[in-house]
């Protein structure tokens, strides 16, 4: 696993087994990660073109921690980091992930994840740390200008209604609906064990 410019985001790239049959690889190895991720529940999700999910995140405790990989076609994942207080807060870095070079995201608590579809369809399987709790899930709206998220110039992004009226990075920061960057880094002091 590779660390990603926001601390607490890695990105892994499994070899790929290839003969005439096709292709086999480890989509994901709890050993190999460097840190404990409890499996909890998996989403899936299928979308057209254009379609762009998130930026979503959860409240921090517990959190969510997500292993995000494309299954079939191809996505410009973004990972944010939310955590008020943190020296990178604000900032985002954004993965290509797609069903050639099979790459994964491991995304941690506190910070934000969403994901613009390139390809004509794609299927992007989620797996989580904790279950779904709606009272826990938050949104920053994905087009804010002062997040500046490079998506893709020509894609029109579809958005879902709760994405499209989800508050900007300032307004989520005045409404104190944000991680707090200290909450976290004791969060995963007490309940992630490091590898």
């Amino acid at each position: 696993m590779d660390p990603l410019g926001i601390d607490g985001a890695w990105r892994h790239t499994p070899r790929v087994h290839t003969d005439p049959r096709g292709a086999f690889f480890e989509a994901f190895r709890a050993a190999d990660l460097p840190r404990r991720f409890d499996l909890a529940q998996v989403n899936c999700s299928v979308s057209a073109h254009g379609v762009l999910r998130g930026v979503h995140f959860a409240d921090v405790p517990p959190g969510q921690a997500k292993y995000v990989m494309c299954l079939s076609g191809s996505v410009m994942d973004v990972v944010v980091d939310l955590r008020a207080g943190s020296p990178t807060f604000g900032r985002w870095e954004a993965v290509t992930l797609d069903d050639e070079s099979r790459t994964a995201v491991l995304i941690g608590e506190g910070l934000g994840h969403a994901f613009m579809v390139l390809s004509p369809s794609a299927t992007v399987a989620y797996l989580c740390s904790e279950p779904y709790a709606p009272a826990r899930e938050h949104g920053v709206h994905p087009l804010d200008p002062d997040l500046s998220i490079g998506w893709p110039a020509g894609v029109a992004p579809v958005l879902s209604e709760k994405d499209a009226k989800a508050p900007t990075l300032a307004e989520a920061l005045a409404g104190g609906l944000l991680p707090d960057h200290r909450a976290c880094e004791e969060f995963y002091a007490d309940h992630t064990t490091l590898r």
